[in-house]
């Protein structure tokens, strides 16, 4: 059963989040932060908020569509507040390592050539894990205070707050993001479904 309120975050740069949120994609790309634990990356949670980041946003990294949408920070910035403004499920854990499969779903997310490089090239011998998110947009966005705990090259934290996630509208309809999911997993030739439930 679905749990309403939820404190697991995953960290994802603002302009992804804000793709998914719109239904522009359903796709990021994972290799891992730089101190997940184990030094390899693991799906903590299936249900997730969505916690934006904009430190390490990289606009030559994006298509050109998403690279002028980037709000540039310095070096070193740290907000006061952070705004959640939906969740998801992660519903497909995908390993990728054949670089023709890689080519194949470039036209399903957001970054460019130079992205999926930089990505293939750190740690070479790990796959580039595919995650599929169901993604849901919270009726009212909520302000969580920033924490250094909150920083950092990592994928998921635990927030010092649980936020609801009742009433949430999902970004496309289900019939919508049952076929982008068929059509992925038919070049990925992997179809693993991940519970939302486990």
């Amino acid at each position: 059963m679905m749990e309403q309120t939820t404190n697991h975050a995953l960290k994802e740069w603002s302009i992804a989040i804000n793709a998914l949120e719109s239904g522009e994609t359903i796709m990021l790309l994972r290799k891992g932060g730089i101190h997940e634990k184990g030094g390899r990356f693991r799906v903590a949670h299936h249900q997730v908020l969505l916690y934006p980041t904009y430190e390490h946003q990289q606009t030559f990294m994006l298509k050109a569509d998403y690279s002028n949408l980037v709000i540039p920070v310095t070096s070193g910035w740290r907000p006061q507040g952070v705004k959640i403004t939906s969740y998801a499920q992660i519903t497909h854990i995908l390993p990728v390592t054949d670089d023709s499969i890689i080519n194949a779903l470039l036209p399903f997310h957001i970054w460019n050539q130079h992205f999926i490089h930089d990505r293939q090239d750190w740690k070479p011998l790990e796959p580039l894990f595919v995650l599929l998110l169901r993604t849901y947009k919270l009726p009212t966005p909520q302000l969580v205070a920033y924490h250094p705990h909150y920083g950092g090259c990592k994928s998921w934290i635990d927030l010092h707050e649980s936020i609801s996630l009742a009433a949430a509208t999902p970004a496309i309809p289900e019939n919508t993001y049952s076929e982008l999911v068929a059509q992925i997993c038919q070049i990925t030739g992997d179809s693993s479904y991940i519970s939302p439930n486990k």
